[in-house]
């Protein structure tokens, strides 16, 4: 149950970031738009990993190995996920850096105003 409001959730916010990107003309919200499409693939990669009642892949006394593939949690999706945030938030920086030398050379966020840049 909460795995699937999980990946619904995730869906959704792929889904307003992309509209947010496609339908706006102002660049800060084409990042939020962005920002939001990427933590939407973030939360349905974890989704995606979820176990319900699983525990962590470590073999012991309460994970043996017979139970092992039913039980443990795939630690490989989270930890992409922790990789992909950090890159997610420098490419962030990367795109706030740009609009802010943008907005000083045209004193405003409009991408109509920066029509003249195309090749």
């Amino acid at each position: 149950m909460i795995s699937s409001i999980v990946l619904t959730t995730g869906l959704l916010l792929i889904l307003i970031g992309f509209w947010g990107m496609l339908m706006h003309r102002n660049i800060l919200r084409i990042i939020i738009g962005f920002s939001l499409m990427s933590t939407g693939t973030h939360i349905v990669t974890v989704a995606i990993g979820y176990v319900k009642n699983g525990t962590a892949p470590i073999i012991d006394r309460v994970l043996n190995m017979s139970e092992a593939p039913s039980r443990a949690v795939d630690p490989i999706p989270s930890a992409l996920v922790v990789t992909a945030i950090v890159i997610g938030m420098a490419v962030t920086a990367i795109m706030l850096a740009y609009t802010i030398r943008l907005y000083d050379s045209k004193k405003t966020l409009s991408i109509d105003a920066f029509t003249e840049s195309k090749w």
